[in-house]
């Protein structure tokens, strides 16, 4: 019998103090809050260790990297006392025939109960010959795995919606998971997620057994609920028509917004302005780059990184990814922000009536 989480730890040296941290450090990424640590805590004295299939198809391994650098809980500790991590082509030491006893064995000794974490997307042109491992297709690899997995996640925007390697003309046919297995997929998109997001998800499923909540595209709703735009520190200067004109001007050194320079935030859903970077340092707007948008469906097709996109009726604050639905990628096409025209215009004025009455009389 494979043994908890806490007897894991326990083997390890750890203490009973460093338990509870732990657990209170899973359950802040997983959305749960304080009292969620009595939860965490009691489903990781008991429950086993989850095994873990994670698989790599077309893609980059960004996302891996970026899950390598997850402040909290630290990643060494989820490998090697949260997860069961049986199969990984980047991480795991085995090769050759000795890897492919261990995905068959997960596979076969643990029925409906392991979690498959797929990196990448799957080609399907020309017979699925673009992306072959041991002499099969990543297409019926992903078959196979998949067919008795608890859950299944798509890391990153490669696996959640085919990314670059799906961008036109698609020349080897790059699909997402959720097209290719009957059965539902987490995704988590980004180019690459953020770290402590994807550790929030893999949390999630241990602690409650369950997918956390979903949005329409099935992106987790605690991350993908509002846009980037909505919690940019930006976004005063956004709302009083002061921007960036180039990113070596005057302007782009006092932090005005990157809007005019191309930044998708305004129709991007993630958290990255909330949960950052690195440890909670920055994020790309931060370091003065605008979003790209990378964690919507077809960003790479979506006109220049650097366009300035035309105006377009915007949506409120208080707008979700469930409202805007299908919308977000018309949006995207067509251009966003009339509202920051409206906007501008008025708080334009009112600058200029109190200016007037500053004015010294002659």
């Amino acid at each position: 019998m494979s043994l908890s989480i806490w007897q894991s730890m326990q083997q390890k040296g750890y203490t009973r103090r460093d338990f509870f941290q732990f657990c209170a450090a899973a359950a802040t990424v997983a959305g749960l809050g304080p009292s969620g640590v009595s939860q965490v805590a009691s489903a990781f004295e008991k429950k086993e260790k989850p095994a873990v299939l994670w698989m790599h198809f077309q893609e980059c391994t960004c996302c891996s990297e970026s899950f390598l650098r997850a402040s909290h809980p630290i990643v060494l500790d989820v490998l090697l006392d949260v997860l069961s991590l049986n199969y990984s082509e980047t991480l795991m030491a085995a090769s050759g025939f000795q890897a492919e006893k261990s995905l068959n064995d997960t596979i076969k000794n643990n029925k409906g109960k392991y979690i498959v974490l797929v990196e990448g997307a799957v080609p399907t042109g020309a017979d699925g010959v673009y992306c072959m491992i041991g002499g099969k297709t990543a297409e019926s690899i992903l078959q196979t795995v998949a067919r008795d997995a608890a859950a299944v996640v798509a890391w990153g925007s490669c696996a959640s919606n085919g990314c670059v390697q799906a961008a036109k003309p698609n020349p080897t046919g790059a699909t997402p998971i959720y097209k290719l297995i009957d059965k539902p997929v987490i995704n988590v998109p980004g180019c690459p997620p953020i770290a402590d997001v994807m550790m929030a998800v893999v949390t999630h499923l241990l602690v409650l057994g369950q997918v956390p909540a979903l949005d329409n595209q099935n992106r987790p709703k605690e991350f993908y609920g509002r846009r980037v735009h909505d919690t940019c520190y930006r976004r005063p200067n956004y709302d009083a028509g002061l921007f960036v004109e180039s990113f070596d001007d005057e302007n782009a050194r006092k932090g005005y917004c990157l809007y005019k320079m191309g930044c998708k935030g305004p129709v991007t859903y993630n958290a990255c302005s909330v949960v950052k970077w690195n440890e909670g340092t920055s994020y790309p707007i931060q370091s003065g780059h605008g979003c790209i948008g990378c964690s919507e469906t077809g960003f790479w097709d979506n006109g220049p990184i650097y366009q300035h996109l035309p105006s377009f009726p915007g949506f409120g604050v208080e707008s979700t990814a469930d409202k805007i639905g299908g919308l977000v990628g018309i949006a995207t096409v067509a251009g966003v922000a009339a509202h920051a025209v409206v906007t501008n215009v008025r708080k334009r004025k009112v600058i200029a009536e109190v200016h007037e009455e500053d004015q010294p009389e002659v």
